[in-house]
């Protein structure tokens, strides 16, 4: 007869047996069936718009990207042709006067607008009289659509009778008549004044937002401790809406890149392509002239440009508040 002790029985090479109790001892939390559906509950909800997402958004960039190295026209059967149209776009005289326009807008969308509208913002988040009137008047030109404003520019730079032109000779030139449209140095800068209207009171209202989060407490210490309204502003107000400068200079960046409309609309890129842009000379490429290929090149042109200034602007700002 087996004598029974208190000490544990030993396996057949003399490791301590282990019960089923032992094993549930020592395995971690087991997860319900409901426990482990709940942790997928979060990607179903994600699936559907990240599949649109890739669907209309990261496919087409692909595809683009594709169309960009072949010779399609949108009709007939499309050939492989490499880096040509990348290397025709480089000996376009066109795309280099379009370039450098692009980059006047970019340098006027992000200085003008940007310190227009914060003044703006900050003259505006004072309880002044008709304040909400200021607000509304000023933000207005953003809910007007492009051929609206297209259309009232147009008439204001008309050489005869247009409101620039009369109201420069009433305060008492009497010079020849300035085309606005249809002068070569002037025509850019004309729809770039079009276009710094409609973003103005865009920008006020980022800016409005933000100072909403700005502390009034160390604004009133500031002044306590004897500081001028614009120390109180460089060193107090202006920092704590870095953040909201970062989202206006990329949105600046996004919509001086992506000038269109108002190009499109006032001169389609003339005169003699003085006013061209990269994307109305990727669309009259694509849709005017049926080149497919050499427009979708432009396309990636300018996407790659966005994405440059875009991430160098970030990473200045990250290492500066790094820094800081």
């Amino acid at each position: 007869m087996a004598q029974v002790t208190g000490e544990p029985s030993l396996g057949a090479i003399g490791v301590p047996a282990t019960t089923p109790t032992d094993v549930a001892a020592t395995a971690g939390p087991v997860l319900r069936v409901g426990e482990r559906r709940a942790n997928w509950t979060p990607y179903l909800f994600l699936a559907l718009p990240l599949a649109l997402y890739a669907l209309w958004v990261i496919g087409p960039m692909f595809y683009t990207f594709y169309m960009s190295l072949t010779d399609a026209d949108g009709i007939s059967e499309s050939n492989w042709v490499g880096l040509e149209n990348y290397r025709r776009l480089f000996d376009d005289r066109v795309f280099w006067f379009s370039f450098w326009n692009n980059v006047k807008w970019l340098v006027a969308f992000i200085t003008i607008p940007t310190v227009a509208g914060l003044g703006l913002a900050l003259l505006l988040n004072n309880n002044l009289p008709g304040v909400r009137f200021f607000k509304a008047g000023f933000f207005s030109p953003m809910v007007l659509s492009s051929v609206v404003i297209a259309n009232v520019w147009g008439w204001m730079y008309f050489p005869t009778d247009g409101l620039i032109n009369s109201t420069l000779n009433a305060l008492g030139y009497d010079g020849k008549r300035i085309g606005w449209l249809a002068d070569f140095d002037l025509v850019t800068y004309a729809i770039i004044a079009a276009g710094i209207w409609r973003q103005i009171g865009y920008v006020m209202l980022i800016y409005l937002a933000g100072l909403k989060n700005v502390d009034p407490s160390l604004v009133d210490a500031s002044r306590t401790d004897g500081a001028s309204p614009f120390q109180s502003f460089r060193d107090i107000i202006f920092p704590q809406l870095q953040p909201v400068t970062v989202i206006v200079v990329v949105i600046s960046i996004i919509d001086a890149l992506r000038a269109f409309d108002l190009v499109n609309l006032m001169t389609r890129g003339g005169p003699s392509n003085r006013s061209n842009v990269l994307a109305n000379m990727m669309y009259i490429e694509s849709f005017n002239n049926y080149k497919m290929g050499y427009g979708a090149s432009i396309a990636v042109i300018l996407g790659l440009l966005s994405m440059v200034f875009i991430f160098t602007y970030l990473r200045h700002m990250v290492k500066n508040e790094l820094e800081y």
